[in-house]
């Protein structure tokens, strides 16, 4: 294994990782060193999660906590003339894809000494989080925003972490964890690299759905952008290893009311530009200031890809017609949805590509909210 470090992307210092971090010293968000990839071969046959892709790991992690998540399943439905495929990210231990960064990045940090750490999060991140620091043994708090949903919040309660709610925007619940991560170690998903090494899985986990071949295109939702560079980060290690021939175009969906990666992707810079922010359904992409926004639009860039801003009249709809394939998953991923829609209509996918739609979250989680919804629409 080769020797990998913690890494600036911005002036390219380097961290050692045998000392647990989430940021630099100067405060910016940090990246694992490129890893080569590994082939079919170094894959654990024999074990039914995603560490079945742990030699693809930057170290040795030898007690994982794992509660059995990745190898969710890849179910192909019809969309208008299309036949997309769905990858239900909802079979997850705690109900959503965070499990895939979270299991990575606690099995890290406990292996480091870390036995009490401290997340903030609007819902799914904190439940994970949540379930699999119980699981290893870990104190947790969470600290999450006063408006997320409560079924998450009982959920993450459910697992016996401290749970303190934070009034005003998403942002602040940010703000108050970095203010007290001086006593309790900040494991921020937007944050701690090692999250990003969990959410690589879903490259080769589709890698492998898929015969050892890429698809084409993968649409998802997008947020703070740890699926999309999760995505990014495992076809490129895959690319590298010359196991595929070309990254797949990846499609980042976000909330017109909440977009900021598609108003800088679509002015052409990698810096922020001022689009107005309103209220979404789509509760998990509601960051208005993204710590990465640089390597997300690095990403979309680099892959072929795009940005999808999708009104809520359009995840509305995309979350009915979900359902109505046997699909309950929450808005926010229905937002994915929508946008697999409006690149049918405006013919930037094609009928004969591979197309996947990641499908992040269960409608279980916010089931009030989307029989309101669908009972109005």
């Amino acid at each position: 294994m080769q020797d990998s470090f913690y890494i600036d992307p911005q002036t390219g210092e380097t961290y050692p990782l045998d000392v647990p971090r989430w940021c630099s010293d100067k405060r910016t968000p940090l990246l694992i060193t490129p890893q080569p990839g590994i082939s079919r071969d170094d894959i654990e046959g024999d074990t039914r999660s995603l560490w079945r892709y742990r030699a693809s790991l930057p170290l040795d992690i030898t007690a994982p906590i794992s509660l059995g998540e990745g190898c969710t399943p890849l179910v192909q439905r019809e969309w208008s003339d299309f036949r997309p495929y769905f990858k239900l990210e909802w079979f997850s231990p705690t109900g959503s894809f965070k499990d895939r960064g979270t299991t990575v990045m606690l099995s890290y940090l406990r292996q480091a000494g870390v036995n009490a750490v401290l997340e903030d999060s609007s819902g799914n991140g904190g439940a994970s989080v949540a379930g699999f620091g119980a699981a290893g043994g870990m104190r947790v708090k969470i600290l999450a925003p006063a408006y997320t949903s409560p079924a998450k919040i009982a959920q993450v309660r459910a697992y016996g972490a401290e749970v303190q709610l934070v009034e005003g925007p998403r942002e602040e619940s940010q703000a108050e964890a970095m203010r007290q991560s001086e006593k309790i170690f900040y494991t921020s998903h937007n944050w701690q690299p090692f999250f990003l090494q969990g959410t690589k899985s879903i490259a080769y986990e589709l890698w492998e759905d898929f015969g050892f071949h890429a698809p084409d295109n993968i649409i998802m939702p997008v947020g703070a952008g740890s699926n999309l560079m999760g995505c990014h980060i495992g076809f490129k290690e895959l690319l590298a290893a010359g196991q595929i021939d070309k990254l797949p175009r990846l499609f980042g969906a976000q909330p017109l009311n909440c977009s900021p990666i598609d108003a800088s992707f679509r002015a052409g810079v990698d810096t922020p530009v001022e689009r107005e922010i309103f209220d979404s359904i789509s509760e998990g992409t509601m960051i208005k200031r993204p710590v990465r926004l640089r390597e997300n639009l690095a990403a979309l860039r680099e892959s072929g890809g795009e940005t999808v801003a999708v009104r809520e009249e359009e995840i509305i709809a995309a979350l009915r017609q979900m359902a109505e394939k046997g699909m309950f998953c929450e808005p926010t991923s229905a937002t994915a949805a929508a946008a697999l829609e409006r690149l049918i209509r405006h013919k930037v996918i094609k009928a004969k590509e591979k197309t996947v739609v990641l499908v992040s979250g269960t409608g279980a989680k916010t089931a009030p909210l989307i029989a309101d919804l669908l009972a109005k629409a």
